[in-house]
């Protein structure tokens, strides 16, 4: 696969998520929001892209953020649509309408919660998903997009 034309990849991350580190430790782990941001960029230096790191608790200025990564030619979009994953149709088919390579992670294991957490719309707009690894989902996410879009780390 052909490297994309932009270098900049949207990391958008849904409600609640700018409580990270204080909002239910025992399930999301001490990490805060700025720790995510600073761990996405790194990962996406070692590869030569840039992380636009973004955060909403409202679902319409998320669906802003799709388009506006499809407007801007984005190499990627890497989501954590929060409890939107479970229910939002509209995110679904941002992301389809767009056509972005994208990966959903979700910090906790979703499978691992209560049955309403176990289907997510934004998985299936998505080439890849995970859950489970905590932050360090947002890494591998990146390691993932990177393969797919064919961007080899930088020696």
């Amino acid at each position: 696969m052909a490297k994309p034309a932009a270098e900049t990849i949207y990391v958008l991350n849904g409600p609640n998520l700018n409580l990270l580190g204080t909002r239910e430790p025992d399930t999301y782990g001490h990490a805060t929001l700025a720790d995510v941001e600073k761990l996405c960029a790194e990962t996406s230096a070692k590869f030569g892209l840039k992380a636009d790191c973004r955060q909403s608790n409202r679902e319409g200025e998320l669906i802003d953020f799709i388009h506006e990564a499809h407007a801007k030619n984005a190499a990627g979009i890497i989501i954590n649509a929060g409890g939107y994953s479970h229910t939002s149709i509209a995110l679904h088919d941002a992301l389809m309408a767009v056509k972005i390579p994208t990966v959903e992670v979700h910090i906790s294991n979703i499978y691992a919660r209560e049955s309403f957490r176990h289907h997510s719309f934004t998985a299936r707009a998505a080439f890849a998903s995970l859950c489970g690894f905590g932050i360090d989902g947002y890494r591998l996410a990146i390691n993932g997009l990177a393969a797919r879009i064919g961007v080899k780390a930088k020696a």
